[in-house]
């Protein structure tokens, strides 16, 4: 509680004084999700909802050729958070996180179903049908959803999330300690990673 109550404090001091939070105010999570080489130059860090429309458009049409381009080339790594929006964005995020090693293509297959679930006369059902194919039981998805403690670390970076960068929309991007947020297509993230912002 005394940690939480000092970076709210900072980051009331950093906006204050009219500056962003500094790049060395980021904390690893045990629960960051890495993807590429952990010593690349460049830091991407992803705040997204399961849920959030624009964000399975960035996932869909602007991730593979940062991926493809940035990311596989080992210019650039990309650190996912969940930044959940409602309940359900809240389910497959711990759902993607108790998948293990393939917490990346769980990412993807919500994403990529969304439309599905998110409209389902049983979204959580729905959920589980998506975790069922990826070749979680049952029974495995609902000891991940009692699993409190997850719970309340996705909850805890999410908070940290808004007091460090004052992320309140998904997507938002920390690229290198700056922040952008919104979908953009790929000629616009590349310029923000090659360090241009015209």
């Amino acid at each position: 509680m005394r940690r939480m109550a000092q970076l709210l404090l900072l980051a009331m001091a950093a906006t204050m004084a009219g500056l962003a939070p500094s790049r060395a105010a980021d904390r690893a999570w045990p629960i960051d999700e890495v993807m590429g080489k952990k010593d690349a130059p460049i830091t991407i860090i992803e705040y997204s909802s399961l849920t959030c429309p624009h964000c399975a458009d960035f996932h869909e049409k602007t991730l593979p050729r940062v991926k493809a381009d940035w990311i596989d080339t080992g210019k650039a790594k990309l650190i996912l958070r969940d930044f959940p929006l409602d309940p359900f964005a809240q389910a497959a995020a711990m759902i993607s996180h108790c998948s293990g090693d393939r917490y990346f293509s769980f990412i993807a297959a919500f994403f990529h179903t969304q439309a599905e679930w998110v409209r389902a006369e049983s979204p959580l059902g729905a959920l589980e049908e998506v975790a069922k194919v990826g070749g979680m039981e049952p029974n495995q998805v609902e000891k991940c959803l009692d699993d409190r403690p997850l719970l309340d670390e996705i909850n805890a970076r999410k908070i940290d999330s808004e007091q460090t960068y004052g992320v309140n929309q998904t997507p938002t991007f920390i690229i290198n300690g700056k922040k952008f947020a919104g979908d953009m297509s790929y000629e616009q993230f590349a310029k923000l990673l090659a360090g241009r912002t015209d």
